[in-house]
């Protein structure tokens, strides 16, 4: 079912109208100190999150971001299993719940518990959901919960956990995705689009293999990444809007931004991965088109479209960095 809300139109709305009156200097202070904590290399014990000052500053500085990665992550999923549609959802670490509205756009009906650990990030979760208008937000339950080794999750559908990996120690971080595996039929795991965050995915990604797992998304296999490591690192961009709030708390101008991240999506049931997947920002040049490729077989290639393909040509022109190809009805061979 392809559902369209909330968008993140309403999310920014609702931002707007819970967010407006912030100090902008407390703001740009509290965005000062989560910056580098989203950017450090050192794990925490302890909420990142940790009044309303950081929450309200988290919210508008990070919320449309996440977003917006989290869904170009379950649009990959629904691709390879159309017909799945999660019943329960639980957000591991999900702050002010940006993956909950990332799911409650992508299906209609999931039952959605947010976890974390921050109880100023539950709260003002809780207005934002209420705040949109949305009935599969407005049902959504808010619980505090230590996010670390002693994790115990109940049986869901899916479980998400989105930018949460690189807060935890290695044992906390193996601990929950153990977890995840254990309780759910269908995984998702958003981390930073950085050598770091694809490090954690990978590891992330092959334990859940080695419970039992299939990558559903972004990989067209299950095999292992064909990236040397050290070498490169797996990542793709979503298009971020800004709106004046956001732009005022990140002292920025440019009415969007480019959120880079790294993901994997593993199912326990059956799906259907993409042939391959542009894993760069495709060069389009001069009656032709230069894609970088992710393919079935284990190899990363690159395919050059020219003039000559026709409507393959016109439709690599419309390809994106993280699109599937060939594209649906199309055939490269």
């Amino acid at each position: 079912m392809n559902v369209t809300l909330p968008t993140a139109d309403a999310l920014r709305a609702a931002l707007a109208g819970l967010l407006d009156g912030l100090p902008p200097k407390q703001a740009a202070q509290a965005v000062d100190r989560l910056i580098a904590s989203y950017r450090g290399t050192t794990p925490t014990d302890a909420p990142v999150l940790r009044d309303r000052s950081d929450v309200a500053a988290y919210a508008a500085y990070r919320m449309p971001a996440t977003f917006e990665a989290v869904r170009s992550a379950l649009h990959a999923l629904r691709e390879a299993a159309p017909d799945w549609v999660p019943a329960t959802h639980t957000d591991v670490g999900g702050g002010t719940g940006a993956a909950s509205w990332a799911v409650a756009g992508a299906w209609e009906g999931p039952r959605t518990t947010v976890l974390d650990w921050a109880e100023p990030a539950l709260a003002l979760g809780r207005e934002l959901a209420g705040a949109s208008g949305v009935p599969a937000l407005d049902s959504v339950e808010w619980q505090r919960a230590r996010i670390g080794e002693d994790l115990d999750l109940a049986a869901t559908d899916l479980v998400t956990v989105s930018y949460v990996l690189n807060e935890l120690t290695p044992q906390a971080r193996t601990a929950l995705v153990d977890a995840a595996g254990r309780a759910a039929q269908a995984v998702v795991i958003v981390e930073p689009g950085t050598p770091d965050g694809y490090a954690r995915v990978i590891e992330a990604r092959d334990r859940l293999i080695a419970a039992g797992f299939t990558v559903a998304a972004p990989c067209p296999h299950s095999d292992a990444c064909p990236i040397v490591p050290g070498t490169d690192w797996c990542h793709f961009s979503a298009r971020v809007s800004r709106s004046s709030l956001h732009r005022r708390v990140k002292g920025g101008s440019l009415p969007y931004e480019d959120e880079k991240f790294s993901y994997v999506a593993a199912t326990r049931f059956t799906t259907s991965p993409v042939e391959a997947r542009v894993t760069r920002r495709p060069q389009i040049r001069k009656g032709q088109v230069l894609l970088e490729l992710c393919t079935r077989d284990e190899a990363l290639q690159r395919a050059t479209v020219t003039k000559r393909h026709g409507e393959l040509y016109r439709a690599a022109r419309d390809t994106d960095w993280g699109d599937a190809w060939p594209p649906p009805a199309q055939d490269a061979g």
